[in-house]
């Protein structure tokens, strides 16, 4: 088993760039050109070719995904201590933007086969002050929408879905159709970190709705609470993507199919190469749910030192990651809420026990084959 000449990465965004540079070069060049950093003609036109892309009325671009999420919570009208309902194995900014609007996240334990929010445990945490539901399409398949549609229903609650690591995923409806995650519920959002399937030179994030209404309430919050310039209807935000990055995404949308199947190839020989390994668990595809494999992440058995394991892959120059060390609810961000190891038991668990392999478009097969060779030699010691 032959060691790959190059450094592997986590994240190849060099040799991704390499392969579109003319046509990025190309289009940063003609942004610095017109000399229109913000709100050049580039912004429309990406949003444009986004909506359509996702099948969605609306595409509002934003300066990051966190903006995007506090935003759309933001167009709500939501109340000073009423509660939205997030997973606690998540990344921070899901819950973070519900507290800085003084708002209460609580937190619901997740599915221990696909990482995404339960929605029974959803059930069990909605009390008379609960008005929204953020499910998280972690990894890069959705969470289970179909019934948290109906849990919403029920309750007449918003969801707004986070989608910063499945764009370009599907979900199949109850009623058989098929949408693009983020477009299902009152508001999606997205993130275009450059480590994303869709990702940019820099910040960048967008809110995806099929609300006129709610559309034009999100530009105008985005923008200072303003629609006509210098009248300020709202208490706002100043958040946008910069010309130069919607430049860049505008070009690497027309191949985010083709990056998401190169994710599924490396994901597809990932398993078949675990498939005889009893101490680990590869990732759950969902019955409902296509998976872009924005991260792969294996489930390693408790007898399995999942950390030394870590170290004794980047010694063989194999980098790892843990998404995510803590859960949120033990944060001591949230400290202030009272909760205690126990309370989300598979969250918890999934925290010790979860390691994600190196994932992105430009694996070739030497290196994965180097890094499934190795994996599966490790776990013999």
């Amino acid at each position: 088993m032959k060691r790959p000449e190059l450094p592997i990465q986590m994240v190849d965004l060099k040799r991704q760039y390499a392969r579109m540079k003319n046509e990025i070069d190309a289009a940063i060049q003609t942004v610095v050109e017109s000399t229109a950093f913000i709100r050049g003609a580039q912004v429309q036109q990406f949003a444009d070719h986004l909506a359509k892309y996702l099948g969605v009325e609306h595409v509002i671009p934003c300066g990051n995904g966190t903006d995007a999420l506090q935003l759309a919570l933001m167009a709500l009208d939501l109340k000073p201590g009423e509660e939205v309902i997030v997973p606690a194995f998540s990344f921070i900014a899901t819950a973070e933007v519900v507290s800085l609007l003084g708002l209460k996240p609580v937190f619901a334990d997740v599915d221990p086969h696909t990482f995404n929010i339960d929605p029974a445990s959803v059930e069990e945490k909605i009390t008379a002050e609960t008005r929204a539901i953020i499910p998280v399409h972690l990894f890069g398949q959705g969470a289970d929408l179909n019934r948290l549609l109906g849990i919403a229903k029920k309750h007449n609650l918003f969801i707004i879905e986070d989608t910063a690591q499945a764009l370009g995923s599907t979900i199949q409806l109850k009623d058989g159709t098929t949408k693009k995650l983020g477009t299902v519920t009152v508001i999606g959002c997205t993130s275009f970190f450059p480590s994303k399937n869709l990702g940019c030179f820099g910040d960048g994030g967008a809110l995806f709705t099929h609300n006129e209404i709610i559309a034009q309430k999100i530009k105008a919050l985005a923008n200072h609470g303003m629609e006509i310039r210098y009248h300020h209807d709202y208490i706002g935000v100043n958040s946008r993507l910069d010309t130069l990055q919607a430049a860049v995404l505008d070009v690497k949308l027309k191949y985010l199919d083709e990056f998401n199947a190169a994710r599924k190839r490396a994901a597809a020989f990932y398993d078949q190469a675990f498939a005889g390994l009893d101490k680990v668990r590869v990732p759950v595809i969902s019955s409902c749910s296509d998976h872009v494999f924005h991260q792969y992440t294996l489930v390693f058995d408790e007898s399995v030192d999942r950390d030394r394991l870590k170290e004794r892959l980047q010694e063989k120059g194999i980098p790892s990651m843990v998404y995510y060390p803590v859960p949120l609810h033990l944060q001591e961000a949230f400290h202030a809420l009272g909760h205690v190891p126990g309370d989300l038991p598979v969250s918890e668990a999934l925290c010790k026990r979860v390691l994600s392999l190196p994932m992105h478009t430009e694996l070739t097969q030497a290196e994965l084959e180097y890094i499934a060779g190795t994996v599966i030699e490790e776990m013999k010691i």
